[in-house]
């Protein structure tokens, strides 16, 4: 098994330049996850209050479900808390478990991905190996993300597939879904029923279904796949050259609000030094920009570039 090309961090910096990266913060993580959960809760009264806002109140809410997700991601490298406890704990209840993940499941997988990343062992070569493709193909498959059909397969028919294969999993298929969002189906849904408790009490039902499921069964899942294809697809040379594992994607200010949440677009900077917290990337974008050696990254201006290369495949 061949492992994916590393470098160390003194072949760009020296060791007073390398310093400020290593550092963890004891606020930065848990001031993130709460951001997270005051924004959701901002848009769901939004909504709750000014009906016509509904559309755009999905996309918030969806988007930040994306970046509990980003943040579930954070936890897997330790970047959330100094303490190891606290880490997993809000990486795993108040990040994994309302999106029906589990850090738990996720860590090795993650882990697994950045030690072979764009090699034949990469659990996530599924998730770009497919591309290029047509417009047409990704029109369909960003459909089936916005009607909910993604989301019926992920949450319905892979926790019945497993649950008739009595845990056995095909490592071929369905890895991904699998592991992000079929390994927490009970503490997910024991969630969900508390959160419907609280909407009711609250005398607004409805808003649990409008507000916080329906952006988790259409946006959710599409700006999550666009993230996917948008970090290592139709990147050359990605398998070989450790500056190009991934792709860095410069996102506007309405990108970040409802696409790229929590930095993840600084996606090539991560690969090469993954335990530089998720606030700490865009000042080390710039740190490795300043070197000759950043020639080598594949940086796009924008998602609408990505998906221009990404849908280059003939009709």
């Amino acid at each position: 098994m061949s492992a994916a090309p590393r470098i160390a961090p003194s072949a760009l910096f020296t060791p007073q330049e390398w310093t400020p990266f290593q550092m963890r913060s004891a606020w930065a993580g848990p001031l993130l996850v709460v951001h997270c959960w005051a924004v959701i809760a901002l848009a769901v009264l939004a909504g709750v209050l000014i009906p016509w806002l509904i559309p755009l109140c999905i996309m918030i809410v969806g988007t930040r479900q994306l970046g509990l997700a980003i943040l579930m991601h954070e936890a897997a490298h330790g970047g959330l808390s100094k303490s190891n406890r606290l880490n997993d704990f809000l990486g795993h209840w108040l990040c994994a478990v309302p999106i029906g993940a589990s850090l738990r499941a996720y860590r090795p997988y993650h882990l697994t991905h950045h030690r072979f990343a764009q090699q034949a062992e990469d659990p996530d070569l599924m998730l770009s190996a497919p591309f290029p493709v047509s417009p047409a193909s990704l029109r369909r498959k960003l459909s089936r993300d916005l009607t909910g059909q993604t989301f019926f397969k992920q949450r319905v028919l892979l926790p019945l597939a497993q649950a008739r294969s009595s845990g056995s999993r095909d490592a071929s298929a369905h890895d991904y879904e699998s592991i992000v969002t079929g390994r927490s189906v009970l503490p997910f849904l024991a969630f969900n029923a508390v959160l419907l408790a609280g909407f009711i009490a609250a005398g607004v039902w409805w808003a649990f279904f409008m507000l916080w499921l329906a952006p988790m069964a259409t946006w959710f899942p599409m700006v999550t796949r666009l993230r996917n294809i948008a970090e290592h697809a139709c990147v050359e040379g990605s398998s070989t050259n450790p500056f190009r594992a991934a792709r860095t994607t410069r996102a506007s200010l309405w990108e970040r609000a409802f696409v790229a949440p929590y930095w993840v677009n600084y996606h090539a900077e991560h690969h090469l030094f993954m335990h530089v917290p998720c606030w700490n990337l865009p000042r080390l974008h710039r740190a490795i920009h300043a070197k000759p050696q950043a020639e080598a990254m594949e940086v796009a201006p924008g998602y609408a570039s990505v998906l221009r290369a990404v849908t280059r495949q003939p009709e």
